[in-house]
């Protein structure tokens, strides 16, 4: 079934949302890698394909096919992810998943340890982003660029 496109129903909805999109990927100090790894996680969670499809091509650019595919279990294999990719994957799940952790003191802690405030900002900013993009492109199933 084909489903809206939801960028050419509602495009000052779309432009106000890129906006968020745009500040986060040239306006902030976080590593675009950093974002883009953030990005599929989130995608991951919620289950967005086109998303999902769409961070791990950015990925493949600078990052090997084997972290990438490891991204779900990064905390299994913490030798492959940095620290500092590490915390934000973390803070990233807590925030992704707000109704079951309600942002524990414990995550916060350290994701404030790592970050400094504007950049911890920066990456809620990109994780509330990323989950807004994943509510509008799995309900109206956005397209996979990924060939079988």
């Amino acid at each position: 079934m084909t489903r809206l496109n939801w960028s050419e129903v509602a495009p000052e909805g779309a432009k106000a949302l890129y906006g968020v999109h745009h500040y986060v990927v040239t306006r902030t100090n976080l590593p675009a890698e950093l974002i883009h790894l953030v990005f599929l996680r989130v995608s991951q969670i919620n289950g967005c394909a086109h998303c999902i499809d769409l961070h791990a091509r950015d990925l493949r650019k600078t990052m090997s096919v084997e972290k990438i595919t490891l991204v779900p279990v990064w905390d299994e294999v913490p030798h492959l992810f940095s620290d500092i990719e590490r915390t934000a994957l973390a803070w990233a799940e807590e925030v992704t998943r707000v109704s079951e952790t309600h942002a524990s003191d414990e995550a916060y802690t350290a994701a404030s340890a790592a970050f400094e405030p504007k950049d911890l900002v920066d990456l809620t900013i990109a994780i509330a982003a990323m989950n807004a993009f994943n509510r509008l492109g799995a309900p109206f199933r956005l397209p996979v660029s990924a060939k079988g």
